[in-house]
């Protein structure tokens, strides 16, 4: 069985927060779960967190799933260190078991490195493996120490090392892998005769090695993958290196970018081949994108559908569907629950909320359709507002299809237009209009012949 150990348990004292490290987000989303999906991607079949004080809200994360979650306590009853924390998941661990131990402020892993890793430990059937890098200024990371061959002899953390060691820039990345029975027996011979005091995990190589087991490093390629995360700047450097990963991820499968480094897209989002993303553009949460799309300027997507040859321009679309060959934008939102059919449009400064939207209906400009179902073919005017709030709860319209609503029209839910109804400009509609009626409410229009020059005569006697 492969089993992972990721510690978890780190309070983030030098990110400046009151918040746990781990749980700190890039792209929308808690470092620790980008770990736990390159656990995904390499078959571990039991995955064993290892959580301090912020056990609670890691439990409330991964509610639902089969995570164990063990908690390490702090206190002066306690020993402290990296060793410490695995020994509380090694009654999970049997002695023929694969362990693979992460960190879980190391998001830029890749589930294909794991996957490799862990191969190279079992091709070579290595007693343990270590996963290394190599850094111009491995600064505050434990150096690897070789004989004169090469191969591994032990690991020596910063603080550790003498001057000639500190000159060693192949580090170890706390990423490790050990066969169960071995990573047991070296725990419980674990040590704290070092300056912190603490129970060192990397000090179990040494006494493998002791014991002629075999051990052999793994020198990963892309170094970024295993920097951990220990301030809010590295924070900002993780996300701006992962949003470049997700941006070229989505480019080799297709899709256009015009400004790759101005564009934020989230590894949840599904983006179909030739659509063309602009500078600007934030594209989040479950988002599904269809083929040979335009999406321009500062538009926002959430949780949304949006099928193919749409095109959105500098708009807002939050939890809704957008029908084929849709056009939506400038500065229109989609507020949640609005589904478009094929062919709308939707023009500058419209809104539409929780409202359904039928094939080749146009909204060109300074409209809100909210809580109101319309058919086909319907014209909305500019400054139409559909009045669905009466200042206790929300009421529904419906327009049926070839309706035409004039400019500057007030449809007060809730009320039903026939099929070719006809709305004059200015009017406020209370009550249900008939199929190919024209409906007009209006005050009676007066002129006053010569009211101005009245007015002024009066005016300059003041």
């Amino acid at each position: 069985m492969n089993i992972s150990i990721i510690l978890a348990a780190g309070e983030g004292t030098r990110m400046k927060s009151k918040h746990s490290k781990v749980l700190h987000r890039l792209m929308n989303k808690p470092m620790i779960k980008y770990v736990m999906d390159a656990c995904d991607e390499c078959n571990v079949d039991k995955k064993v967190i290892i959580a301090g004080k912020n056990k609670e809200d890691i439990t409330e994360l991964f509610k639902g799933t089969d995570l164990i979650i063990k908690e390490q306590k702090i206190g002066p009853e306690f020993p402290y260190g990296t060793g410490y924390a695995v020994s509380l998941a090694l009654d999970e661990v049997s002695d023929k078991d694969t362990v693979l131990i992460l960190t879980g402020d190391t998001p830029l892993i890749k589930g294909s490195t794991l996957r490799d890793f862990v191969n190279y430990h079992n091709d070579n059937d290595n007693v343990a493996t270590v996963l290394t890098a190599v850094a111009k200024d491995p600064t505050d990371y434990g150096r690897i120490i070789k004989d004169e061959e090469g191969y591994f002899l032990k690991i020596v953390e910063h603080r550790d090392c003498t001057p000639e060691q500190l000159k060693i820039r192949e580090y170890n990345s706390g990423l490790m892998v050990l066969k169960g029975k071995a990573l047991k027996d070296a725990i419980s011979r674990l040590d704290r005769d070092n300056d912190q005091g603490e129970m060192y995990l990397t000090d179990i190589f040494q006494i493998i090695r002791e014991d002629g087991e075999k051990i052999s490093t793994f020198l990963i390629e892309d170094e970024m993958e295993v920097h951990g995360i220990n301030s809010k700047f590295q924070l900002s450097q993780a996300q701006e290196m992962l949003r470049q990963r997700i941006n070229t991820k989505f480019m080799k499968e297709g899709v256009m970018m015009e400004n790759p480094s101005n564009i934020y897209i989230e590894d949840s989002v599904k983006i179909g081949r030739d659509t063309t993303i602009c500078s600007g553009a934030k594209i989040t949460g479950d988002t599904t994108i269809g083929e040979d799309c335009l999406i321009v300027g500062d538009s926002t997507i959430d949780n949304s559908t949006i099928e193919d040859n749409v095109v959105i321009k500098s708009s807002v679309i939050e939890s809704s569907y957008v029908g084929e060959g849709t056009d939506i934008g400038p500065f229109a939102h989609l507020r949640p629950k609005s589904k478009l059919s094929k062919g709308v449009h939707i023009g500058n400064f419209v809104e539409v909320k929780n409202s359904t939207v039928g094939e080749k209906t146009k909204a060109g400009h300074l409209a809100y359709i909210g809580d109101a179902d319309l058919g086909e073919n319907i014209n909305i005017g500019c400054g139409a507002i559909f009045v669905n709030y009466d200042g206790v709860n929300k009421h529904r319209s419906k327009v049926e299809d070839g309706a035409f609503i004039g400019s500057n029209s007030n449809i007060v839910a809730p009320v039903n237009i026939g099929e070719k109804g006809f709305i004059a400009a200015g009017s406020t509609i209370t009550k249900d209009v008939g199929s190919g009626d024209l409906s007009i409410e209006r005050g009676q229009q007066a002129n006053i012949q010569g009211w101005v020059k009245r007015r002024d005569e009066r005016n300059s006697k003041k």
